[in-house]
């Protein structure tokens, strides 16, 4: 399960309901960056299974001191990277080949709470769920979830999930 950009409490008083069931649900729970307070870093550790994450531009001192900038694991065959910000729309492929495509195959992301799914021409694959809390100048408040490996087209099988939508 892939979520970004929670802003909590300031975005929303909880995480919807669905969120949390996919966060109970899932193997892992990937979040990229700007959680806002610790206590949900505390709760979705309680709550999911296995976490991996890293902190944004919102993320004080007690977050950056929990978390790293850019969270690395290997998981199923798959070299998974997260971080908060890669910088304007625009040549961003191109950016994340250069400081990521040799160590990584998947590349989690937030920032600009916009869904995102690409991948470069370096074969890096690109993902941002947005944000389940503060859809900004989307539509929907969303997240993502995802079944990575290495024998996955693009290493990872990816869903996004607009919240409130049901089936």
């Amino acid at each position: 399960m892939l979520l970004a950009d929670t802003h909590w409490p300031r975005r929303a008083k909880a995480l919807p309901g669905e969120v949390w069931e996919a966060v109970e649900r899932a193997e892992l729970v990937i979040h990229a960056g700007d959680w806002v307070d610790a206590r949900l870093l505390d709760e979705l550790e309680e709550r999911s299974q296995a976490l991996l994450g890293c902190w944004g531009n919102n993320d004080g001192p007690e977050l950056r001191a929990r978390l790293p900038e850019v969270a690395r694991a290997e998981l199923a065959g798959v070299r998974v990277g997260v971080v908060h910000e890669t910088g304007p729309r625009g040549g961003r492929e191109r950016r994340m080949d250069a400081a990521y495509a040799e160590d990584l195959d998947l590349l989690v992301f937030g920032h600009s709470h916009i869904p995102w799914d690409t991948t470069t021409p370096a074969g890096l694959r690109l993902l941002n769920p947005g944000s389940p809390t503060d859809r900004r100048r989307q539509p929907d408040t969303t997240w993502m979830s995802a079944r990575i490996g290495a024998g996955l087209p693009g290493c990872a099988e990816v869903v996004l999930h607009r919240v409130g939508e049901r089936g």
